[in-house]
């Protein structure tokens, strides 16, 4: 069986929120005006970090003017904006993130942002669906009855044998095409490897043809099994030590002990050594495990000024000796937890520090862009923690896993010390594209992940042969060109701004090219170096 961490369906349950997002294709940035500007001054565009209180006064402020945006705007009467996320640059530039509801129904690639200058004035708004939300009757021709069990037959059909639903939902479908009404299902129960089933499947309500499925699970002192000794923040109560880390809001570390659900028991002993470095010791998966989680809040923190994955100071929480042999990792939304496998055999725990990032990063994006685990989308969605995976590496500066752009090296899920996937070249893996076509969509979405990891290769290293921390890469152009980096510091600040303002639910590979300049045009001016990279990273993978 294909080891599901090179292909696990990761639980983007941001998507499961009121309004989820399910795939939604194809459609573009509808501004960009704030990227036109050359006399940007340089990170004045970044994002400054907001106290608690702080972001809930932008938040309530949004809320309470969301009928008006709704109208300056240019919405329906029927529409309404509901406020999901709030960023403020160091400008004042304020980036309002709305999900949308038609009649009272959710919008599924109803998602828009709107952007505001320091003086109140709109910039611009980006969009995920083009289309007028408009539909001609709100009355279903067939029951949600039916929708379930369609649902339900699909994911059986999927290898899901144990699937269940709890009913299906109205909601107004705009993810392509004119928009309908549809009936949403959520599908639970067990994937065929064990891990947690949340198959959303939105059907017509008047055909009851399938429009669209998505999988919303994303699969993803310690003496740790990959970092060597670290140090890691414990909480003391008497003679007991706890992995709980109250400096970074509150994150726990549980033993599953080989179970599929539920918490788990909190790791606790009288000492404060956590794990002797084998699999053979529970709690040696247990510190790689906290220690990922650190250093994946410390990037954040100290890179973006974000302060956990949902921004707000909450710390999630990881389980780890998930089943028994079980070859993944994922990240759930709706417990806000981390989740590891022990791997093939018990023998390989998938605790190591770019896994913790990646799997982490799909809560980062669960509760910013939304980006549909499917299509070009769904390609954005894996590449998007690839790179920040990436950025955690590097960030930790861990001389026992030091930094690459290398993918999954020190898991050996493929049973031969290979990685799972290469940024400088995806194609090395054997299924991953090196830039873009008109079918990368169809591909596996860690397979046309490769477009956007090989930009941001491009566009933080440059093209051509290089050794960097002791690894070889040797970067192709898909035109020839020769590609200059700017670094990767400035390649991640450009990548979480895209994310964080530009990106929505349904953003594609041209929409992620417009989205990046914008990125790119608000921290360094539309004249910049910076900005002219990010082009030619582009059209280097063959997105122009």
């Amino acid at each position: 069986m294909t080891p599901r961490f090179t292909r696990h369906q990761h639980t983007i349950s941001a998507i499961t929120t009121a309004i989820a997002a399910g795939a939604l294709l194809g459609t573009a940035l509808t501004a960009t005006a704030t990227a036109q500007s050359a006399a940007a001054k340089p990170l004045a565009a970044a994002p400054t970090t907001l106290s608690a209180a702080a972001r809930t006064a932008l938040v309530d402020k949004a809320r309470a003017g969301a009928a008006e945006t709704a109208r300056h705007i240019g919405l329906g009467a029927k529409e309404k904006l509901v406020v999901k996320d709030v960023v403020k640059d160091a400008d004042g530039t304020v980036h309002t993130r709305y999900e949308r509801t038609y009649a009272g129904l959710p919008v599924l690639g109803g998602d828009l942002v709107v952007h505001t200058a320091k003086s109140g004035k709109t910039e611009g708004v980006t969009k995920a669906a083009k289309s007028a939300i408009k539909v001609a009757s709100l009355k279903p021709q067939i029951s949600a009855a039916k929708a379930e069990k369609q649902a339900v037959s699909a994911a059986r059909t999927l290898g899901s044998a144990k699937s269940t639903a709890d009913g299906a939902r109205k909601v107004i479908w705009a993810g392509s095409g004119k928009p309908v009404l549809a009936y949403e299902t959520v599908v639970g129960g067990l994937q065929d490897d064990g891990t947690p089933n949340q198959l959303h499947v939105v059907t017509d309500a008047a055909t009851g043809k399938k429009l669209f499925e998505y999988q919303g699970i994303e699969t993803g002192v310690g003496k740790t099994k990959y970092s060597g000794e670290v140090n890691l923040t414990t909480a003391q109560s008497g003679s007991s030590y706890t992995l709980t880390d109250a400096t970074r809001g509150g994150h726990k570390t549980y033993n599953l002990a080989h179970g599929t659900s539920g918490t788990g028991t909190l790791f606790s002993q009288s000492s404060d050594t956590w794990g002797d470095g084998s699999v053979s010791n529970a709690g040696t998966a247990a510190a790689d495990a906290a220690y990922g989680a650190q250093e994946t809040w410390d990037f954040y923190k100290n890179t973006f000024n974000r302060s956990g994955i949902k921004n707000n100071g909450v710390g999630a929480y990881s389980r780890v000796h998930y089943g028994n042999a079980y070859v993944n990792a994922f990240w759930d939304d709706s417990c806000f937890c981390m989740t590891y496998g022990d791997g093939s055999g018990d023998s390989d725990p998938l605790t190591s520090l770019d896994v913790a990032g990646h799997e982490m990063s799909h809560g980062v994006t669960s509760n910013t862009a939304g980006l549909n685990y499917s299509g070009e989308s769904g390609g954005l969605n894996e590449a998007t923690s690839d790179i920040f995976g990436t950025g955690v590496e590097f960030y930790a500066d861990n001389s026992t896993d030091v930094g690459d752009y290398l993918i999954g090296e020190k898991i050996d899920i493929n049973g031969d010390g290979s990685p799972l996937r290469y940024m400088d070249k995806p194609s090395k893996d054997g299924g991953s594209a090196d830039s873009w076509s008109s079918g990368v969509g169809n591909l596996d979405v860690h397979y046309s992940s490769g477009v956007a990891n090989h930009f941001f290769y491009l566009l933080s290293e440059g093209s051509g042969a290089k050794t960097i921390n002791g690894v070889n890469y040797d970067s192709p152009t898909q035109d020839g060109s020769t590609v200059t980096g700017i670094g990767r510091d400035k390649a991640l600040q450009i990548w979480y701004k895209a994310l964080t303002t530009y990106f929505t639910s349904t953003t594609d590979y041209a929409d992620a090219r417009k989205g990046t300049l914008s990125a790119a045009g608000d921290l360094y001016g539309a004249d910049s170096t910076e900005y002219k990279a990010v082009a030619a990273a582009w059209s280097a993978v063959n997105v122009k």
